[in-house]
């Protein structure tokens, strides 16, 4: 039965993609973007760009109002307890990265570090790196064999030495949500600090922080509907107050002399340079765009989508999905045809999916497996997307088989 998307003919890439016989199903790796962001940065750069903050003209005053602004609705968006709890960065991967520099002063050799063995290489390497400049241990949270966190084991190994917990909310392979509530509750009680990775959980289903309770949360720009080249970080004010400067320049001084120097707090002081403030810009309009939806249906939408492929990728014999997906995405392999040639088939006929380790090795080698196909969903996407999905993928079945 055809379920079209009602928000479908609000992304005009969408549109253009199918005037070139292309099916969009790649959502994790980048989203496409709304009408209202394109307007926003048209209207930025048409109206006169100009720097944030520094500036005493009229398009600098306008600017530095707009970026702060978005930085407002971030943290009424999250539930942060105020703007200054939000950090502005080039993506999630330079958000862990700025935490795991600024961090290092507080970690002492023979500490230890928690991290799920379902991590995205950038929240596994920054904190691997870490831990081998300064003598720590790892400590690499185990998973059951269907792909779940095992709960049990990962409550015996954050213990008094855990001095950080970085996880992820949901896994882009296994689309499995992590159990944040009792791992967080269990790390503030045994002293670490915590690192939840939004990237992919902050698009299916929007964080009340405050409730959540995390130390820091990261998230990206361009995964949610919006520009790429923005991330967030977000911090608790006494969390962000640990953290050291880890990038020196313009903005974010107080005092500059030749020979020393004072820096600001956060945000400003973890902002060094021109941030990307059309990004920013950017951002603010694709959240008010996303506030402007129901939510509820958003929801309903991309679980009855996820319901079919899944569905339909269960009773094609020879597929093996891996795990047990929950939203909005599925990974899977085919018995005895590697993962590139199913993606090449795919993709003569027009389907974008996504082929290989998905930026977790380890997680794909624990699984015995060297890659895999990952179908991730938009809200702009509906049944007939998947129907041409399943219609390539019998076609690529038929010939590789």
């Amino acid at each position: 039965m055809f379920q079209p998307s009602p928000w479908r003919d609000d992304f005009p890439a969408i549109a253009a993609l199918h005037r070139q016989q292309q099916t969009y199903l790649d959502s994790a790796a980048t989203s496409q973007k709304p009408q209202a962001l394109l307007d926003a940065l048209l209207y930025y750069y048409g109206h006169g760009a100009a720097n944030v903050h520094r500036a005493q003209h009229m398009p600098g005053a306008l600017a530095t109002q707009a970026f702060e602004h978005c930085r407002a609705k971030l943290a009424a968006w999250l539930n942060a307890g105020s703007a200054e709890q939000i950090v502005f960065t080039h993506g999630a991967t330079s958000a862990l990265n700025l935490l795991a520099y600024g961090l290092e002063h507080g970690f002492q050799a023979g500490d230890e570090i928690a991290v799920s063995a379902l991590e995205h290489h950038a929240n596994l390497l920054p904190w691997q790196q870490l831990a081998r400049r300064r003598g720590l241990r790892l400590v690499i949270l185990p998973i059951d064999d269907q792909g779940q966190l095992d709960l049990d084991a990962a409550m015996q190994l954050i213990g008094p030495r855990t001095r950080l917990l970085a996880i992820s909310q949901l896994s882009n392979v296994l689309g499995t949500w992590q159990p944040l509530g009792p791992l967080l509750a269990h790390a503030r009680a045994q002293g670490a600090l915590s690192v939840v990775d939004g990237a992919q959980g902050v698009v299916h289903a929007r964080p009340d922080l405050q409730q959540l309770g995390c130390d820091f949360y990261v998230m990206s720009s361009h995964k949610l509907y919006g520009p790429d080249g923005v991330g967030v970080l977000y911090g608790r004010s006494q969390a962000l107050a640990h953290v050291r400067h880890w990038q020196f320049g313009g903005e974010m001084v107080h005092l500059a002399e030749y020979q020393q120097a004072s820096f600001r707090p956060a945000p400003l002081g973890l902002e060094a340079g021109t941030p990307p403030i059309a990004g920013v810009i950017g951002l603010g309009a694709t959240l008010d765009y996303l506030a402007s939806l129901d939510a509820q249906a958003v929801s309903a939408h991309e679980a009855r989508l996820h319901a079919l492929l899944l569905g339909g990728l269960q009773e094609r014999q020879g597929i093996r999905v891996l795990g047990a997906p929950q939203t909005a995405l599925v990974s899977f392999i085919v018995e005895g045809v590697h993962n590139a040639d199913i993606a090449h088939v795919l993709t003569e006929q027009g389907i974008a999916v996504r082929a290989g380790h998905h930026c977790a090795m380890p997680l794909l080698q624990h699984l015995g497996l060297d890659g895999a196909i990952r179908v991730s969903l938009g809200l702009y996407n509906d049944s007939d997307d998947l129907q041409r999905f399943f219609d390539a993928l019998d076609q690529g079945l038929e010939l590789l088989r």
